[in-house]
Formats: structure tokens, C-alpha cells, sequence
């Protein structure tokens, strides 16, 4: 039957009990498999570690400016991996550079949650602050919100 037809008897199910077989193109089939992976490899996102630099003694507005930095990070769904560099003398103090990162912690709350609490590495201290949203939802989020404006500017 399946001869007649040009296509191939495929055995779906071989544990079963009587055998599971389905008459179906089999190149077509293994095509169609090849091309939803393949999909699905495109729209799988990475989420990327991004680097952010303080100095200990760091003004208020250079501070917001890092923090500005360190939300746009966040909203996009990567990772950030803020970095305190003590030099001289500032080792001698790493309680000022937990206070700093704690101070960071809180202005960006709201994106991202504290994945990695602070430690010293040699004359840095790291702390990593992780999305709240992942990668895939931070960019539906942002193609929502540009298709929204477009149609605002296109109403006007």
C-alpha cells in the first residue's frame, strides 16, 4: 500500500505491543524535524555576563551614571558582575567597598536580584546581580514596546 502511494512505512513505536507503523514521506518528515530545530536554535537567546567598574571613592553622579549602566543590563535580561577596585591604602578597607556594592544592590532592585553576595578577589571585590527577567521574555518585552510606539506615531 504504501509502494503505491511513493511513500514509507515508518515504524513509530517499536516498544509497543503489537508495533506502532505509520505510512508517511520520510524524507519530507526528516526535513520538517531539521527545520523545527533549527528554529528553535534561532530563537534561543544567551544570557551574557557584562562587566561594570567602580572606584572606591566614586562620586554620586559618576555612581548614578554606573547604576544607569548596570539597569540597562538588567532590563535587557544579561548578567552584570560589578567589580570594586581597591588601590593603595583602599585594601585595607573592604567594609566601605561592601557598603558600596550594598548601595548598588538596592538602586537596582527592581531589575535584578543579587546572585553572588561579595567577595574579594586579589585587590577587586565581585558581586553578581542576575535579571529578574531572562533574555527571551526582556526581548518580547522590548519588540512589544517598539511595535506599540510605532503604532502611536503612526496614528498621528
Amino acid at each position: 500500500m504504501a509502494q503505491d502511494n511513493d511513500l514509507d512505512l515508518v515504524e513509530v513505536a517499536p516498544g509497543s505491543n503489537p508495533p506502532v507503523c505509520k505510512v508517511m514521506d520520510y524524507g519530507k518528515f526528516k526535513y520538517e524535524a531539521a527545520q523545527k530545530v533549527r528554529e528553535a536554535r534561532k530563537n534561543q537567546v544567551n544570557t551574557v555576563l557584562k562587566t561594570v567598574r567602580f572606584g572606591l571613592k566614586i562620586d554620586d553622579h559618576d555612581f548614578s551614571t554606573k547604576v544607569g549602566q548596570v539597569r540597562k543590563f538588567l532590563k535587557a535580561g544579561d548578567k552584570v558582575k560589578v567589580m570594586v577596585v581597591f588601590r593603595g591604602r583602599e585594601q585595607s578597607r573592604p567594609e566601605m567597598g561592601v557598603k558600596l556594592l550594598q548601595r548598588l544592590a538596592e538602586e537596582a532592585g527592581e531589575f535584578g536580584a543579587v546572585e553572588s553576595n561579595p567577595s574579594i578577589d586579589g585587590r577587586n571585590m565581585v558581586m553578581v546581580i542576575g535579571p529578574l527577567k531572562n533574555k527571551a521574555e526582556a526581548r518580547a518585552e522590548a519588540k512589544r514596546a517598539q511595535d506599540k510606539s510605532a503604532k502611536a506615531t503612526e496614528e498621528k
